[in-house]
């Protein structure tokens, strides 16, 4: 693979850059081809340095360097899918000794070895997760739980009381057969024990047992953790301290789920650790990671000025958009670099699926405001099972449209890449997740931003707890029965925030807290509320 020379002509020979830019590997069955992006030799050789640096960094990333300064902590995901490669040699043998817990786990619970208190077998999974925690999980049964295999999941990743509530209702008794999964790191995130709360209350009404049906996916010592081992839950897996959710998929999180649908655990694993071996290599034309790291660069001015659009050829993969968007924009939208300097960092993520998205949004991007660099991911091997009617193929017409839209955009000059898989299963997925994550890890070191923390999350959970504690204060003044207006209330509670008790006030008169309100909703200042 070649990098071409800056060309000044008007006409390209985009055969050879093709040619030239085309990256495979017979292991993977994998391509990538980046000849529609507008990289030239001058950009190589710009970014060459960086490239040799953050080689070298993710080379101490996997040594055990503190890579979260601000906590102290390594990063360790890459050693979840090679325990060899952990610099601690009782950190590997845990890891190694956890995959084989859950792929055991799986097993019984399919085979019926282990059922639930009326010696009945599990027919379900609710998931109880949050970020990537339930986007992971999810990714894994949407993409690869086939027809009549595994157990049928069910996702809480919300605290959306209807959401919750339908849920529960679609299971009904059945939640009696339902392994209930609860996965929170530190086991005080509130958003998975509000949810866990109300399963548990549903699932007593309905004569169920919870610690005969419930698996804890959790820190070692966490909150959750405690709570696992005191009330005799089923079964407790480790989410250690140096795997953020966001990259757990090749942890517990996503090889759980991975066991229960009846597929190969490590043969996702195996994919990963192949994609991870590949994306070591220094050479920057050999490096599939890095060669995408490069086109977000350039697309991007490495200032995240273009938006990246997820486009698979493929139903399966519909969620990964999703996945990459918190991979990507969590890992990467940044306020400041490592020095603190004011960067605003970021690439901002959306897709869907083809050929869904040509009949929708592809029209601005053919048409419209170039702002973006497209991602397509197309399969080659069809599915047997539908054949040709009339002598038309639906995989071949789904390849078509896919060239079809990749010739419209660049003969329009919109920048786009392919990924190309001839099979898709466990190890092509592996693969795909650890390529996406190698690049993020690049790219951040390019633009000297910590990938591995996420201080606008963390500032965004502290504002909630504020807004949560203003509430409790607000409840506990009206409680006496007194009517009051919202200033009064502001300064009862030695609070500015007028907008925010405006907004507890709406909601709680709005459900069933026994608040009235009188006055003009049009005017806020009119409203008096009263606790009766």
């Amino acid at each position: 693979m070649t990098i071409p020379e800056l060309d000044t002509t008007e006409q390209k020979n985009h055969w050879g850059d093709f040619c030239d830019q085309l990256w495979f590997s017979d292991q993977l069955g994998m391509w990538l081809d980046i000849s529609k992006m507008n990289i030239n030799s001058k950009d190589y050789e710009k970014y060459k340095q960086s490239f040799s640096k953050s080689f070298i960094a993710l080379e101490e990333l996997e040594n055990g360097s503190i890579a979260n300064k601000d906590e102290n902590r390594q990063v360790g995901h890459y050693w979840l899918r090679d325990p060899l490669i952990a610099p601690d040699e009782v950190v590997g043998k845990r890891i190694s000794s956890e995959i084989c817990s859950i792929s055991k786990f799986g097993k019984d619970i399919l085979d019926g070895t282990i059922t639930n208190q009326n010696d009945q077998k599990f027919r379900h999974v609710l998931w109880i997760g949050i970020g990537g925690s339930g986007l992971g999980p999810l990714l894994i049964v949407e993409s690869l739980q086939e027809l009549n295999q595994g157990i049928n999941f069910h996702f809480i990743d919300n605290i959306d009381t209807d959401g919750i509530n339908r849920k529960l209702n679609n299971l009904g008794d059945a939640i009696k057969e339902a392994l209930i999964v609860v996965v929170s790191k530190s086991g005080g995130t509130p958003e998975p024990n509000l949810a866990m709360d109300q399963v548990k209350k549903y699932l007593s009404e309905k004569g169920g047992n919870w610690p005969s049906q419930s698996v804890a996916i959790t820190m070692q010592d966490s909150n959750l953790d405690k709570l696992a081992t005191e009330d005799n839950w089923l079964k407790t897996f480790d989410l250690p301290d140096w795997v953020g959710g966001r990259t757990s998929i090749t942890g517990a999180v996503g090889l759980l789920p991975i066991a229960l649908i009846n597929r190969d655990v490590n043969k996702f694993l195996e994919g990963s650790k192949i994609m991870d071996s590949i994306t070591r290599n220094r050479t920057l034309l050999e490096n599939p990671a890095a060669l995408l790291a490069l086109a977000w660069l350039v697309a991007g001015e490495g200032k995240g000025l273009r938006d990246m659009v997820i486009l698979p050829y493929k139903d399966s993969l519909q969620v990964f958009s999703k996945y990459l968007q918190q991979l990507i924009m969590e890992s990467l939208g940044k306020r400041e670099d490592r020095e603190g300097n004011i960067v605003f960092q970021g690439i901002s993520v959306y897709g869907n699926k083809g050929s869904t998205d040509q009949h929708a949004y592809v029209q601005q991007l053919r048409d419209g405001i170039d702002n973006f660099f497209v991602n397509f991911i197309e399969v080659l091997t069809d599915n047997n099972n539908i054949k040709p009617i009339n002598g038309r193929n639906p995989g071949d017409y789904l390849s078509g449209f896919l060239q079809g839209t990749r010739s419209a955009l660049s003969d329009s000059n919109r920048q786009n890449l392919t990924i190309t898989l001839t099979n898709y299963n466990e190890k092509s997925l592996g693969a795909l997740v650890a390529l996406f994550e190698r690049a993020v890890g690049i790219y951040a070191e390019i633009v000297n931003i910590n990938a591995y923390h996420q201080p606008g999350v963390e500032a965004g959970k502290k504002a909630a707890s504020d807004v949560i504690f203003l509430q409790s204060k607000i409840e506990n003044i009206l409680s006496d029965g007194i009517a009051r207006n919202i200033e009064g209330i502001a300064t009862l509670s030695n609070s500015v925030n007028y907008e925010s008790i405006f907004m507890i006030l709406r909601h709680l008169s709005k459900n069933n807290h026994r608040y009235s309100v009188s006055g003009d909703w049009n005017n806020p200042k009119s409203l008096i509320f009263k606790y009766s």
